[in-house]
């Protein structure tokens, strides 16, 4: 075995990948991946102590964020990237040992192979297998330390973004740390490790919350749009992923050049914020879910702009086209540095490559609406309160999260187009465009699909679930006509399942397989604890919810 990963939904077998990732990435970069986690656990135990004295860096907090989410799924493919940041975190670990005993601080009983090791370039292969995921021989507790770094993973994705923005909390990655250490600790048991779990689900739901305040505060709270799904004559660009801070500048930056912008895949919720309508050269939306990109880039024919993940390995027909930044690399496409304290990134050579470029062929017209995150949804209250009151809806459904290629997700689709006239399906993620196109019609003026946004919003619908539990006057969240029936495919959606079971949400279906990262004692733990269960046939599904 050259490699393993299982932390995406589509791992190979419904086991692991071993040779090379579905997503794409080498036995190389996943290797090397591994043994970047294992050097930021290392990092984590000496910088707790830094903490203690007082000495933390916020650039040390930002190293961690911006390396567990490079690992994350369909972000980062660069061999080349991987050894240089681990060679950086190796030179960092040393440091902050060096000024915790400059400090006075004890260090000594810090003995865990993450925070003595010593390996160059050659080796890191080596090493990466070594202290990788199978290096945790009981299953269970294996399954629980992976379940807790994937949601580290999804975490310091969110905390990212809101860092690009001024939004930051020490206490947030002081946990980060905590729960890296907690994984090298053979002392902990199975116990301790679902605490520290549902733990991740706290810190989750305040990272989701301070997310959600940065976008909000710097760009204005999401409103009912309808966003256009066409094309336009001039050429452009089209910019994919989630981060808003990234977006911005490009749109600033095209201003008056000729050059339009188009929003894919998860970027689509950017057409949902006031900020950003006042750019005329802002057409709207093109494409669908990330898994499409293959067909929907080349068509593009213009410059695309990946600011996180998810990227799939670039055809040769589009990849000169390609260009990335921040967590985001792959071999041989172009890569956009990093902004200066207080400056702009330079997009520069992108936007002259677009004025070189054909417009977008179109796919396909009309429109999509969406911008129902829960500042919206709240000034509906007193109408959806009064179509819950009278029964015209009868059920909300929770359908948020990640789309895939597997063609068991046209599950989705079905599920939206059987389900009642009289339910509502709320929704945030990329796994709206199985259903976010079909005319499912309205309830008295309120739409069947309510678009929150990304994946990070979905802390939309627990603010909404948790204002309706308090106008209706129930006692429990789980009381609500609200059901869960939730698509994964990377460890985003993993932070935020952690973050609902946290806030006390019970049977959850997460589909359309279970992840293979959770073992079956792990798995028992979830349906006896909280609920958690798979999908199954879609009429069936639908007359078990509804009764």
């Amino acid at each position: 075995m050259s490699m393993f990963c299982y932390q995406c939904q589509e791992a190979a077998g419904g086991k692991g990948c071993t040779s090379i990732g579905v997503c794409g990435k080498n036995v190389f970069v996943a290797n090397y991946q591994d043994l970047l986690i294992h050097t930021l656990k290392g990092i984590a135990a000496y910088n707790l102590r830094a903490r203690d004295l007082n000495i933390n860096k916020e650039s040390t907090d930002r190293f961690v964020m911006e390396s567990l989410f490079a690992t994350i799924t369909n972000a980062n493919f660069d061999k080349d990237y991987f050894s240089e940041r681990i060679s950086a975190a190796i030179r960092l670990r040393e440091q902050i040992k060096k000024d915790v005993m400059g400090a006075g601080g004890k260090v000594d009983d810090i003995t865990h192979d993450s925070a003595i090791f010593r390996a160059i370039e050659p080796d890191f292969d080596k090493k990466g297998i070594e202290v990788g995921v199978l290096s945790t021989e009981d299953e269970d507790i294996r399954s629980l330390r992976e379940l807790l770094i994937y949601g580290l993973k999804g975490m310091a994705a969110y905390l990212e973004h809101a860092d690009n923005l001024g939004y930051r909390n020490a206490e947030i990655s002081r946990f980060m740390e905590r729960a890296l250490v907690a994984t090298t600790d053979d002392n902990l048991s199975g116990d301790d490790l679902v605490a520290m779990n549902m733990e991740c689900g706290k810190y989750g739901v305040e990272v989701m919350a301070l997310l959600d305040e940065a976008n909000t505060s710097t760009y204005g709270h999401p409103e009912i749009t309808k966003v256009n799904i066409g094309v336009g004559t001039r050429p452009g660009i089209l910019v994919s992923g989630h981060d808003l801070k990234d977006f911005e500048e490009l749109l600033i930056q095209t201003e008056g050049t000729g050059v339009d912008v188009y929003t894919h895949g998860e970027m689509l919720p950017a057409n949902y914020y006031p900020a950003f309508k006042k750019y005329d050269h802002f057409v709207g939306n093109y494409g669908n879910a990330w898994w499409e990109q293959g067909k929907e880039f080349e068509a593009f024919n213009g410059p695309i702009f990946m600011t996180t993940n998810c990227l799939v390995p670039p055809k040769e027909s589009y990849k000169s086209r390609v260009f990335t930044t921040g967590a985001v690399s792959f071999e041989g496409t172009h890569h956009i540095g990093d902004r200066e304290e207080g400056g702009q990134k330079d997009y520069s050579a992108m936007i002259e490559l677009a004025k070189t470029c054909k417009p977008p062929t179109e796919l396909e017209t009309g429109e999509i609406v969406g911008g129902f995150a829960h500042n919206q949804v709240m000034a509906l209250a007193d109408s959806i309160i009064e179509a819950v009151s009278t029964g015209a809806i009868r059920r909300f459904f929770v359908m948020a999260g990640c789309d895939g290629r597997m063609k068991s997700r046209s599950y989705y689709t079905e599920f939206a187009e059987k389900l009642p006239k009289d339910t509502v399906i709320l929704t945030a993620g990329c796994a709206k465009y199985r259903y976010n196109k079909l005319d499912l019609g309205d309830i008295g003026g309120i739409p069947r699909v309510l678009d929150a946004g990304q994946c990070n919003d979905s802390y939309s619908l627990a603010v909404i679930a948790m204002k309706l539990k308090e106008v209706l006057g129930m006692g429990d969240i789980n009381e609500l006509p609200i059901s869960y029936n939730i698509a994964w495919y990377e460890q985003k959606a993993v932070i935020v399942l952690l973050a609902l079971l946290y806030l006390g949400v019970k049977n959850i279906h997460l589909g359309p397989t279970l992840p293979a990262f959770l073992s079956p004692n792990v798995v028992s733990v979830l349906v006896e604890n909280f609920g958690v269960a798979g999908i199954g046939e879609v009429d069936e599904d639908i007359e078990m919810f509804m009764a």
